[in-house]
């Protein structure tokens, strides 16, 4: 963990669920338009939008929260009143209005390459998933999938053509074992973020206690006692949490003290 953060706006909310959104530079075309559409359509769903506001996916995936007015972040491998790349500059300024920059690095510190790694293990630790859009065989956004991974986090990948270069490091993901990511509904099905609503207008969705519960759930029945195992939450909090979530739906007790999915 860092000794501390600089933030020019704000941070992440906690109870929100965030998704960092990362991939290559040089992106395509089909890197730019998903990248877009994910960042768009995930922000108007209330999801938290997370990126290193480098070139191509990355601005891109601010770019598409920021057009459907939602809330998106920054971590900098610098110091977060220094703007890198300076292209980005509309990005930043807007960042700072509605979301946040965010940086272990003391103010004035230039970004090097040594922090660049560094900084992508805040930016997958402060989100809930990551989702990696087009990246090379040995991308440095793989250092933030593997941070995710060994964080506890969802990790997905958006496939590409084979044989082309930019989505080899995505396909071999893919291969190793992350998500397979299709669509923005699918994200909100795995954030479990209430299906059936219209992004734009219905922002519904579990808080963070919430989605650590139902995650645990499944369709056979698990005891109380399972379910704080794997929660880490005492059998109050949980039988708290568990409540909310059968008022929502989301949760049913078969019989005593025992739970599935709805």
């Amino acid at each position: 963990a860092p000794c501390g953060l600089f933030v020019r706006g704000k941070l992440p909310e906690e109870e929100k669920p965030a998704v960092a959104i990362v991939g290559a530079r040089d992106c395509t075309t089909y890197g730019r338009n998903l990248s877009q559409w994910f960042g768009g359509e995930l922000a108007a769903a209330g999801v938290q939008i997370l990126s290193g506001m480098a070139r191509g996916i990355d601005a891109y995936s601010h770019y598409g929260a920021l057009k459907k007015d939602g809330a998106t972040f920054a971590v900098l491998a610098g110091g977060a009143d220094m703007c890198y790349p300076e292209s980005n500059r509309d990005i930043y300024m807007e960042l700072e209005r509605r979301g946040g920059i965010i940086s272990e690095c003391p103010p004035g510190v230039r970004p090097l390459k040594y922090y660049f790694p560094l900084r992508n293990r805040i930016l997958s630790g402060m989100s809930d998933l990551v989702l990696i859009i087009e990246a090379r065989e040995k991308s440095g956004s793989l250092i933030t999938a593997d941070y995710g991974l060994e964080q506890g986090k969802e990790v997905y990948a958006a496939p590409g053509p084979l044989g082309e270069a930019l989505s080899a490091g995505c396909n071999n993901l893919i291969r190793q074992g992350a998500g397979i990511a299709i669509s923005p509904e699918q994200l909100l099905e795995v954030l479990h973020i209430l299906p059936g609503f219209n992004m734009q207008e219905n922002k519904i969705v579990l808080e963070r206690s919430e989605n650590l519960v139902y995650s645990c759930l499944r369709l056979q029945a698990q005891s109380l006692a399972e379910i704080c195992a794997k929660t880490g939450l005492t059998p109050g909090e949980t039988l708290s949490v568990m409540t909310k979530l059968q008022m929502k739906g989301y949760a049913k007790e078969v019989y005593k003290n025992y739970y599935t999915l709805s």
